[in-house]
């Protein structure tokens, strides 16, 4: 299992290329954002970007030409804001979070310790911690990332035909390009959907969805194809 089997890399993130290994496997992401974002030169005296009032800003945010900024929201560096990025009324950036372009951080929303590529959209009211959103993938409102097991031990990575030890205590989900999460829906630690997957609304979900296919809560989980 690969990075390259759930992501293209886009160019708004060329200057982190290096520190995103294609062949890796995607989980190892994780431990190389901080220092992806420690590679960057300082901010610049003042910002390029006008900030509203009920911004807050604290540490190094670099926020690129043509970001959208809402009338409050609180944004705690070390982040980088991609081109193109609406970020609405209400969300909270909390440190070593990557953004490409063109993607939508939503109202009531939390990310920590994640890498989202270009183009996700999580419009509402969803927790996105110590995971990796693939281009175009989608979270319905409400849907959350859980980083944590009650018991907080080290986080494995279970396919059907093998358990992967992540040596992570923390770590929410990957998703793949295109991937989609409905609403009130459920990823425990260590969820790993394929490209074009989809969990649907109000499901729990647990574990690898390959790439096309559907996971629902029908008294048991259920995995089908996903049509196209």
């Amino acid at each position: 299992m690969k990075a390259a089997d759930f992501f293209t890399f886009p160019a708004s993130l060329a200057p982190f290329a290096a520190f995103f290994d294609l062949q890796a496997e995607p989980w190892t992401w994780l431990r190389c954002i901080g220092p992806a974002l420690a590679s960057l030169p300082p901010l610049p005296a003042e910002r390029q970007a006008a900030v509203p009032p009920g911004v807050h800003i604290e540490g190094a945010v670099w926020i690129s030409p043509g970001v959208k900024l809402p009338a409050y929201a609180t944004l705690i560096g070390p982040a980088w804001i991609g081109p193109g990025v609406e970020i609405r009324p209400g969300a909270y950036i909390r440190g070593n979070v990557i953004v490409g372009a063109g993607c939508v951080l939503g109202n009531a929303c939390e990310f920590k310790n994640c890498l989202l590529l270009d183009a996700v959209q999580v419009p509402h009211f969803s927790y996105v911690g110590d995971s990796i959103l693939g281009n175009k993938a989608h979270l319905g409102a409400g849907a959350i990332c859980s980083n944590l097991r009650l018991d907080q031990q080290a986080i494995q990575v279970r396919t059907e035909q093998k358990t992967y030890a992540t040596g992570l205590r923390k770590f929410g989900a990957v998703l793949g390009d295109a991937a989609e999460v409905g609403c009130n829906a459920v990823l425990n630690p260590g969820s790993v959907l394929g490209p074009r997957a989809l969990v649907m609304p109000g499901t729990v979900f647990t574990g690898h969805l390959p790439a096309d296919t559907i996971a629902r809560q029908r008294g048991a989980l259920s995995h089908m194809p996903r049509r196209a």
